[in-house]
């Protein structure tokens, strides 16, 4: 089997490579296992230095790295160019705040001694999407590292490539032989991975689908998962919301990425005395947006593949024909490669799929509300929870509201959802569970144990 790679921008191949054999993965996994009962013995201090090095290279490769993000999943170069960045304050944050999150905590009891220590457990899968192939890999990888862990990727077949490279750079960077591999494998292989005595455990970021099969393999042998799912997030536009500052977040919320993102804005609540206002000057922001070249200045690249293109049309369409009122977009534009248009829907029902399912692309869909009440009922429409946000100049009522009525893992006022190293990461029902990111993430794949002196 090939691992293919094309290029959404003119739907060029763009990379290939064959599928690893059991064999090859099985012999990947043995060695890994070897580096890591050396790499937990490593000191906090040379793991961070390592780590250093990691953010070093990807500054230095910046452009590198940036063009091939664009040219394998056809994210806008500028983009691609922050993913990298971003990876970088990754490992400089967590190589300056390891010891500390991972120090020992004395524990006062009535014994002599009592004291909690932070142990790896192995070595950790990663299943690994497309949407930010470096980040997300990043995101996982860094702190089950310099927690004493290996990680073994197995990254989406379309970013194969930058799959590879990530491989490489730890090997440049000079990390034990295989304690970071990529392992290209289809899904069936995937099972054995799981299995392998050698996995300890098994973050997955993907679909929900996805989620359960992997929770429900890792079950079996009673691995730990940490799982970052889908998501439907709900925005909030009160009555006394700034509408031209909310618009402007609601847009960078929906359209980053060209919407390709678990925590984009999707779902927009407004307040009926703002409504026709907000719905006019969200489209007229929507329509003023450029698709193009992502090698160029524009604002939306392709979407990543012509599946997940073809997948938000329908959804679109369908809402539609069921009454939805089709404000802007909504057009596959005749262009090659697989554009899809900023798309606004209003006048949204629930029973509608653009308000059901998860909208992976530039659509958002509008609906109004009367009450608070009704809001905070629209907003947990679902069976997801990652993120959410809510737009009021009245910051105490929006606090209350974020911290005591909305189903979210994370949740941000006046502002549009984003990770941040510092901050944990994850979600709630079928968004997942775990965390990643922060003192919460770094602490998800160790033993924490307990020792007691009397």
């Amino acid at each position: 089997m090939s691992f293919v790679s094309i290029n959404p921008k003119n739907e060029e191949i763009f990379f290939e490579a064959r599928e690893y054999t059991n064999e090859q993965i099985k012999e990947i996994i043995e060695t890994s296992n070897k580096s890591q009962l050396r790499w937990k013995e490593f000191s906090i201090d040379k793991k961070a230095d390592l780590f250093k090095n990691i953010a070093i290279l990807l500054n230095k490769k910046e452009d590198l790295y940036a063009k091939l993000i664009t040219d394998e999943m056809g994210k806008p170069i500028v983009q691609a160019s922050a993913e990298i960045k971003k990876c970088a304050w990754l490992c400089e944050y967590y190589a300056n705040h390891a010891k500390q999150f991972l120090c020992e905590l004395p524990i006062e009891t009535d014994y002599k001694k009592a004291t909690v220590y932070f142990e790896p457990l192995g070595v950790i899968l990663g299943i690994m999407p497309w949407n930010f192939p470096f980040w997300q890999v990043f995101r996982f990888s860094v702190p089950a590292m310099l927690a004493g862990n290996g990680a073994i990727l197995k990254h989406s077949p379309n970013v194969s490539m930058c799959a590879l490279e990530i491989e490489k750079l730890f090997v440049e960077a000079q990390f034990p032989e295989k304690l970071f591999s990529t392992v290209l494998a289809s899904i069936e292989s995937t099972s054995l991975i799981i299995e392998n005595k050698h996995i300890q455990g098994v973050s997955l970021t993907g679909g929900t689908i996805a989620g359960k099969a992997v929770a429900a393999l890792a079950g079996k042998s009673l691995k730990k998962t940490v799982l970052e799912l889908g998501g439907l997030d709900p925005y909030i536009i009160m009555e006394d919301a700034d509408i031209e500052k909310s618009a402007e977040s609601c847009i960078a919320g929906r359209l980053l990425n060209a919407g390709q993102s678990c925590i984009a804005a999707k779902r927009f609540i407004v307040h009926e005395k703002i409504y026709d206002k907000f719905v006019e000057l969200f489209a007229e922001k929507m329509k003023s947006k450029t698709l193009g070249d992502p090698l160029e200045n524009c604002d939306l690249g392709p979407l990543a593949r012509e599946d997940l293109r073809d997948n938000i049309h329908g959804l679109v369409e369908k809402s539609v024909s069921m009454g939805a009122k089709l404000v802007t977009g909504g057009k596959i534009p005749d262009m090659k490669g697989y554009y899809y248009p900023p798309t606004l829907l209003a006048d949204i029902q629930r029973n509608m799929p653009v308000w059901q399912e998860e909208t992976f692309g530039p659509a958002a869909a509008v609906v109004k509300y009367k009450t608070e009440e009704e809001a905070v009922l629209l907003a947990n429409d679902t069976v997801y929870g990652l993120g959410a946000a809510i737009f009021s100049r009245d910051i105490e009522r929006a606090e209350r509201i974020a911290v005591k009525q909305i189903n979210a893992g994370n949740c941000f006022i006046n502002d549009f959802v984003k990770s941040d190293p510092k901050l944990p990461f994850g979600g709630v029902k079928e968004s997942g569970y775990g965390r990643e990111l922060s003192t919460f993430g770094i602490r998800e794949f160790v033993n924490i144990k307990t020792v007691v002196v009397n």
